[in-house]
């Protein structure tokens, strides 16, 4: 059994995190030890070129660490973590998919896939949560 009973329990505590809402990130699903987490893009979102900046998928995907992580255990933070940028979006929305694929005694292993509405794999990230 996870932290949350549910997902709107899980959605409740993350409507505290302030820079994903306010970005317009949330929960869509939550399993024992994933998530799926997603958002609109909108003209906030881009660079001085147009594009999507780097740091919302990044920030998509830490959410979805977050998210994970504190299913498994409350409480987690992030320890380490690493993106590689694979394709530019195409789409108007961003999904990350995490999975956990280590839980140990102090840290767990996520991965996490984002990916844009259109099916387009946008990155790859890997987080290390420590368990306080």
């Amino acid at each position: 059994m996870g932290t949350f009973k549910t997902l709107e329990e899980a959605q409740e505590l993350f409507r505290g995190d302030r820079f994903a809402t306010v970005n317009g990130m949330h929960i869509d699903k939550l399993g024992e030890d994933s998530c799926v987490c997603s958002m609109t893009l909108n003209e906030n979102h881009r660079n001085a070129y147009g594009g999507v900046m780097g740091g919302v998928t990044f920030t998509l995907a830490d959410f979805a660490l977050a998210v994970t992580s504190n299913q498994i255990h409350h409480l987690s933070v992030a320890q380490q973590v690493s993106i590689n940028y694979l394709s530019a979006p195409k789409g108007e929305r961003l999904i990350a998919s995490s999975r956990c694929v280590k839980s140990g005694k102090t840290t767990t292993v996520i991965n996490v896939e984002v990916t844009d509405d259109t099916g387009r794999l946008i990155a790859q990230f890997v987080g290390t949560a420590f368990k306080l």
